[in-house]
């Protein structure tokens, strides 16, 4: 077995998708208009606006990072704040960029399984405002996939979306794992963005098979122009923009990216249910994607370890660990990881 077979530290340390590959290595012959202006950026524009049903804007750009900062920065001005939860990648992994593009702070609320609360959230939201002293919520800022694996519901995502409306909130959704989470909800994109009051959603491809293409896509497009301006300032609007855009087209040609989003959901409900069988092995409920956290008992940890396995712990307390499935994740590797989960155990 080779290392990268050993790896469930997360869905960023495999390679790409051999069909986004193939694709950039087409697209790179010839000349292509520069800076988007290119046939694989319009065909993405017009791919996506099949995919979730309505008019939109696409903004392509090589990073999450990118995508995340740039879309808060436009929803929210220099007094402003971005209402989020303290889990949030925003928050925690993504070194003060929405603070450092936009001007203004991140407000960080609590909630069970790195969800806002609806209910908190208005309650909060209603904090001086309009106090000229005081830093202004402005938007709100949701993951989907959470950090914990969780995925807000439908349900939940109305509920946000109707404080939003209602408080004259902007809604911006980090897709970092969008196609996981539509995977495990079984709706439509619209159903899952601008139909619960998303305005702008950074839809991620790199951790699902791209080698490194995310789309702002704005579902509210007077905030277009602006991104559009912000996008360049940034140093985020590639000359060669094509060759981002044909990993896109080549994401969304014939479903790759729910194909994808399946099987590495598949593999984390294997990896769980394999897992719930070794003695002293507790995993924790919230598996909904492709992102797994169980207790390990040290031994265990240790003994995994120094068998070539890779996954993170010790950030969600004594014991917990974090497995991360990929598309490229095999059921071998996972039946791998199990067995000697189990042998560790039995020992």
């Amino acid at each position: 077995m080779s290392a990268s077979n050993q790896n469930f530290a997360s869905d960023n340390v495999v390679g790409a998708s051999p069909e986004i590959l193939a694709a950039v290595a087409a697209a790179n012959g010839g000349a292509q208009a520069s800076y988007g202006a290119d046939e694989y950026s319009r065909r993405v524009e017009n791919k996506l606006r099949d995919v979730f049903e309505t008019d939109l804007d696409v903004l392509l750009v090589a990073t999450g990072s990118a995508a995340n900062a740039l879309s808060l920065a436009a929803m929210t001005p220099p007094w402003g704040g971005v209402l989020c939860h303290e889990e949030s990648h925003i928050s925690n992994d993504e070194c003060g960029a929405p603070e450092f593009y936009s001007g203004g702070r991140l407000l960080v609320l609590g909630g069970a399984g790195a969800k806002l609360d609806p209910v908190a959230l208005k309650t909060h939201s209603l904090a001086k405002i309009g106090d000229v002293h005081c830093t202004q919520p402005t938007c709100v800022g949701i993951s989907q996939v959470t950090e914990l694996g969780t995925v807000y519901s439908l349900a939940e995502l109305r509920a946000i979306g109707a404080v939003c409306r209602e408080r004259k909130f902007r809604l911006h959704m980090d897709g970092a794992r969008f196609a996981n989470a539509l995977a495990a909800l079984g709706c439509t994109p619209a159903e899952m963005t601008w139909k619960s009051g998303v305005d702008v959603l950074s839809f991620g491809a790199t951790k699902n098979g791209a080698l490194a293409a995310e789309a702002i896509v704005v579902f509210d497009r007077s905030l277009t122009e602006e991104l559009a301006y912000r996008r360049k300032r940034g140093g985020h609007l590639l000359s060669k923009m094509r060759l981002i855009a044909a990993q896109m087209d080549a994401y969304l040609a014939d479903d790759l990216w729910l194909h994808n989003a399946r099987h590495a959901n598949a593999m984390a409900r294997r990896l769980a249910d394999g897992l719930r069988g070794v003695p002293g092995i507790v995993v924790h409920d919230g598996c909904d994607a492709n992102i797994l956290f169980c207790t390990l008992p040290q031994s265990i940890n240790d003994g995994l370890h120094a068998q070539g396995f890779h996954f993170y712990g010790d950030r969600w307390g004594p014991g917990v660990v974090r497995l991360v499935t990929s598309f490229a994740t095999q059921a071998a590797d996972v039946d791998a990881f199990i067995a000697a989960a189990r042998s560790l155990s039995s020992s």
